[in-house]
């Protein structure tokens, strides 16, 4: 995580206003199979099953991939609302 917050702070990223404007946001959403929480990282992420901008690269990149609770990529966009138009993913807050 150390590595992605130095990428993003190269890139212009600062922390000053959490969750505003951001060149570049980086997450590590899951690392296999490990379950963790620290005042740093959480694993996996905490929000990633609720987000379609996650979900639906994910299925891309890994239409295997299972969280650590068993839950399959496709039953958690399944769980979720959203629509995607070509490469535009929209989701209500």
């Amino acid at each position: 995580m150390s590595t992605c917050t130095a990428i993003e702070a190269q890139l212009g990223r600062e922390r000053s206003v959490p969750g505003g404007p951001r060149p570049l946001d980086m997450d590590i959403i899951a690392w296999g199979d490990v379950v963790m929480e620290s005042e740093f990282l959480t694993l996996p992420h905490p929000r990633a099953k609720d987000r379609a901008f996650v979900l639906v690269p994910l299925k891309e990149v890994g239409p295997d991939f299972v969280f650590p609770d068993g839950t399959t990529v496709d039953q958690a966009i399944d769980a979720i609302e959203y629509r995607q138009e070509g490469l535009k993913i929209w989701q209500e807050s």
